[in-house]
Formats: C-alpha cells, sequence, structure tokens
C-alpha cells in the first residue's frame, strides 16, 4: 500500500464499521420479520401483503430523499430486503385456508412442480398424498379421503390420467390440473368427473423457494364454491390470483409460451450450425445481449421432451407457429432484396402498434439491463 493509500484508511475503516452494523441491523430486521410470519400464520393472514409493500416502498422512497440518497437506489434495496424475508419463509409453516387440514392428492408428485406444490402444502398442515407410476396401486386406499386431487404430469400424459384417475375419486372431490394448456383437459375433466373441476396453471418453474408474488391463473369449471378453499389458499401462499376464461388462456399461451419457446429454439439451433459458441459471445456482448441470450441458454438447460410438448401442445399452436414461420419468410424477403426502407416501414408500423407500452419495456427493460450489468460483468 502506497503512503497516498495509507492516507484513506480511516475512511476506510469507518466504512467497514458501517457495513458491519448493517449487517447487524439486516440481521435483526430478519429476526424481527419471522416473529411477523409466526403471527401472520397463528391468524391465517396472506405471507405476502402487497398494500403493505407499497406503502413501505413509497415511504422508504421519501425517507430516502430526505437525506439526499437515490429513491431509485433505495427501492432496490429495500425490494432485495423484502424479497430476502419471503425468501426465509420457504423452511417455515404457511398459514391454512382452512380451520382443519385438507386431504391432498398430487399425481406426479416426483415431478418438479408437483413436489414443489407437495412439500408447500405439507408445511400448511394439509395432509398430502403422493401418486406416481410406481405406486398407482395405493389409489384405491386414498381416493375416499380426498379433498382435491392435482393432476401435475407432462402434458402429453394429462389427459390419459385424468381418465384413469377420475373414476376413482369420490363426487365431493375437487379434480384440478397443473397443465398449461387448459381448455382440453378441463373438457376431459367435466366428462369424467362428476364433482367440482378447477383448473389450475401456475405461472412458474419449480426452482423458487417459496409462492410469494407468483402468478396462479384459475379457470373455475363446475361448483365454484367448492374450490373457493383452494383459491385462498394460493392467496395465502402470497400468490397472485387471476381468473381467466381457458380459451382465452390458451389462446394467450400459444404466443407466451409456444411461440417464446420455438423461437429460443431457432436462435440456438442456429448458433449452433454457425458454431456461434455461447461463452465466446459473452466476450462481444452488450448487456442486452447477454440477457437475451441468458434467457434463451435456461431453455436449454431443461428437458427437450418438456418443451417439446409446450411447442407441440396441440393444433392450434402448430398452426400459430407455421404463420410465423410464413411471416418470417415475408421479412426475408427484404433482406434478400436489400430492401432497408421495407424494413424501416414495418419497423414502424410496429412501434405504432406498441404504442405505449414500447416506452414501459423501454424503462423496465433498462432496469433489468443495468442490474444484469452490474451484478454480472
Amino acid at each position: 500500500m502506497t503512503p497516498k493509500e495509507q492516507k484513506l484508511n480511516p475512511q476506510r475503516d469507518r466504512i467497514d464499521e458501517i457495513d458491519t452494523k448493517l449487517l447487524d441491523l439486516l440481521a435483526e430486521r430478519r429476526q424481527i420479520v419471522h416473529e411477523v410470519i409466526d403471527k401472520k400464520i397463528k391468524n391465517q393472514l396472506p405471507i405476502f401483503a402487497p398494500k403493505r409493500e407499497d406503502e413501505k416502498t413509497i415511504k422508504f422512497r421519501e425517507m430516502a430523499a430526505k437525506r439526499d440518497l437515490d429513491p431509485d437506489w433505495a427501492e432496490d434495496f429495500l425490494r432485495m430486503i423484502m424479497a430476502s424475508s419471503r425468501a426465509s419463509q420457504s423452511s417455515n409453516e404457511f398459514p391454512r385456508a382452512t380451520e382443519e387440514p385438507k386431504h391432498i392428492l398430487i399425481v406426479g408428485a416426483k415431478g418438479g412442480m408437483g413436489s414443489l406444490y407437495a412439500r408447500i402444502a405439507e408445511q400448511t398442515g394439509h395432509q398430502v398424498y403422493k401418486i406416481d407410476k410406481h405406486n398407482w396401486h395405493e389409489l384405491e386406499e386414498m381416493a375416499p379421503k380426498l379433498d382435491l386431487a392435482i393432476v401435475s404430469v407432462p402434458i402429453n400424459k394429462t389427459e390419459d390420467v385424468i381418465k384413469r384417475l377420475a373414476p376413482k375419486l369420490k363426487k365431493e372431490t375437487i379434480l384440478a390440473d397443473f397443465t398449461s394448456n387448459k381448455s382440453d383437459p378441463i373438457s376431459v375433466m367435466e366428462k369424467v368427473h362428476e364433482g367440482p373441476v378447477l383448473g389450475l396453471h401456475p405461472m412458474h418453474g419449480p426452482d423458487v423457494d417459496n409462492l410469494s408474488k407468483q402468478l396462479m391463473v384459475v379457470c373455475p369449471v363446475r361448483d365454484a364454491e367448492a374450490s373457493e378453499w383452494v383459491i385462498e389458499q394460493s392467496k395465502l401462499w402470497g400468490m397472485r390470483v387471476i381468473e381467466a376464461d381457458p380459451k382465452k388462456h390458451d389462446h394467450v399461451m400459444h404466443m407466451v409460451q409456444g411461440l417464446r419457446h420455438f423461437v429460443a429454439l431457432a436462435h440456438g439451433s442456429f448458433m449452433k450450425n454457425y458454431d456461434l459458441k455461447p461463452q465466446d459471445i459473452l466476450d462481444y456482448s452488450s448487456p442486452i445481449y447477454r440477457a437475451e441470450l441468458m434467457m434463451t441458454g435456461r431453455i436449454f438447460a431443461q428437458s427437450a421432451e418438456l418443451y417439446a410438448d409446450i411447442v407441440f401442445a396441440n393444433e392450434e399452436r402448430r398452426e400459430l407457429l407455421l404463420k410465423f414461420i410464413e411471416h418470417n419468410e415475408k421479412l426475408a424477403q427484404l433482406v434478400k432484396e436489400d430492401d432497408k426502407e421495407g424494413f424501416i416501414k414495418e419497423f414502424e408500423a410496429v412501434t405504432d402498434f406498441f404504442g405505449k407500452f414500447a416506452s414501459q419495456a423501454l424503462q423496465e427493460s433498462g432496469y433489468l439491463i443495468n442490474r444484469l450489468a452490474d451484478r454480472f460483468t
């Protein structure tokens, strides 16, 4: 250390002391949060309280501004703390929507989503039963006890499993599924089960620690009142719940899932054929392209069969993909003809179509890009 650098020692030592105090205060805050969570569980209150978080965030930004601190930075700091508090809940109990535990069957409990919801339902105090290929024979004994049966298996197996499961269930049992495609499974459930039918689509992956702030799409089909406790339980887990029409849900999912994953395959497949390795690209990537590459790469870290089931889910989705390919052929013609004017015209037409959303996208993506660059570059 040079003599000039040594002159910074008093300030650096003080910074180290402050950092230590910050960690001590955060540890104390976490302990108090656990006490709050315990009371929420005893009083059956939701883990995630959006109104409280919004109020807290507004106040925190105001306090930061009074101290000449950047309110945006302060909000980021607070949200990371609150996210950590919610994450710590994953090893604890969860509030229950019913006075008495419910008897819940997860078919496909060894899969990612099945095992996640089985764990959380158990931590909530419900009695959870698990069925997979190896123990289907145990269903006979379980069936009379069940309040809810959830089918959480691959898309291409869902309808067959529903048909096999339903005759074993009592009429009062709620029959539900976790499939990302809703219309066809719901139609089958209605035909083979006389009791309550509920379509569910958890809009997240199996790698989350807890369900707070995650989205659950619900499609009440038959005897909605009987399924109210399932929806309330999702809210108590901290989930955002929206009700959807099955056909509208599937129409949106064709774009959100089917097309998005197909585009990822096109991106990755071309990189492979062009022999452009991801790690080589990172050395020359802007933060925004790094983000795009990571979103593509995460898909190829998962099951090919899973994504094939999603992309080839049904005829309507396949027709959409063929239309997408045809549209791309029209755009490719601009490249073949070196039609810069045509490119600009199409670009501006899409800009008009996106309207105000483009500004929102610019702001939100800018935030993501800056955080990603700060963390990983």
